[in-house]
């Protein structure tokens, strides 16, 4: 009977022990590097303007850098935290596309996001030896040492639209280029913005503490002026009256030239959301149906941190 005991415990301590060992392991910090696109008004593949990834345009790509802390709920359940720092941009030059090339319209944009997310996964992490050594019985890896993982959250986001003027860059929302503030139907977009965040990742064992890994996230935001770009031109320079509107607009120089920098005027045969003139306010600047995403592509780095005997992160 002692003897069936001490099998039976050797069989199962090993097994608690291991099925414990990821709460010792359960905090993470994280570092990403990667690239962002926008999706959205501006610029876009050389055809009429396309949802989601079919109007990826590669000569937008711009940078991003992340830090971040994950901790660990269950051997499927993580929730991160984290910030990230990049830039986002876009320009009407870079597609083809007959009348978004003659719009000519372009942004950049600071990206500071604070985001929250839960990931979920189908698959336990590794959690094995600190070295990878052949013919080892007993030092194996529990789980998989490759991880993958979807996950959604919640972020906070500020951005702060900006064009070049004369050699200069100018901050886009104090130049009403859509008449914000002017038009009484039109109100002024705000530098903060919630977004929220979704995609897939996975994650590659390297050792007992460190793993590489790559995430893909999709940002939709509820907005439609990240780009400043939304509805209808309330100015161009193609319009019989035109200094008349700028001058009941406060329109300087910079501000009617960022509103309307158009190579030349759109053929008559545009139909305009007003159904006015093809020269003259009211022709489509931008598609309010729909609003303004970014996405963001790193490649990651996890360094497990060291737990206390209370099971608290040691820094």
């Amino acid at each position: 009977m002692r003897a069936k005991v001490f099998l039976l415990l050797l069989v199962i301590l090993p097994t608690l022990a291991s099925a414990q060992r990821w709460k010792r392991q359960r905090y993470e910090w994280v570092a990403g590097i990667g690239a962002t696109q926008f999706l959205g008004d501006l610029g876009g593949r050389s055809q009429i303007g396309s949802d989601w990834f079919f109007d990826l345009d590669a000569a937008s790509t711009r940078y991003v850098v992340n830090l971040g802390f994950r901790y660990k709920i269950s051997q499927y359940v993580s929730v991160k935290t984290g910030f990230s720092f990049g830039e986002i941009a876009s320009h009407d030059k870079f597609t083809d596309e007959p009348f978004r090339n003659n719009r000519n319209l372009h942004f950049r944009s600071p990206v500071v996001e604070w985001a929250t997310q839960m990931e979920v996964s189908w698959m336990r992490e590794s959690i094995g030896s600190r070295y990878k050594i052949r013919r080892v019985r007993g030092r194996g890896r529990k789980g998989s040492q490759v991880y993958v993982y979807g996950f959604a959250g919640v972020a906070l986001l500020y951005m702060n639209p900006m064009a070049k003027y004369d050699g200069k860059w100018y901050s886009l929302k104090p130049l009403h280029t859509e008449g914000q503030e002017y038009v009484p139907s039109r109100t002024e977009y705000a530098n903060w913005q919630l977004t929220i965040p979704f995609g897939v990742g996975m994650k590659y064992a390297l050792d007992k503490k460190s793993s590489i890994g790559l995430e893909y996230g999709l940002r939709k935001t509820f907005t439609d002026y990240m780009d400043d770009v939304s509805t209808t031109y309330v100015y161009t320079k193609w319009a019989p009256n035109e200094l008349a509107i700028r001058q009941a607009l406060g329109y300087n120089n910079v501000a009617a030239g960022l509103a309307d920098p158009s190579l030349n005027p759109v053929p008559d045969n545009i139909d305009s959301f007003t159904g006015a003139c093809a020269a003259c306010p009211g022709q489509q600047r931008g598609d309010p149906s729909d609003l303004d995403s970014y996405m963001f592509l790193m490649i990651t780095y996890q360094r497990k941190i060291r737990t206390s005997r209370k099971g608290l992160p040691k820094f």
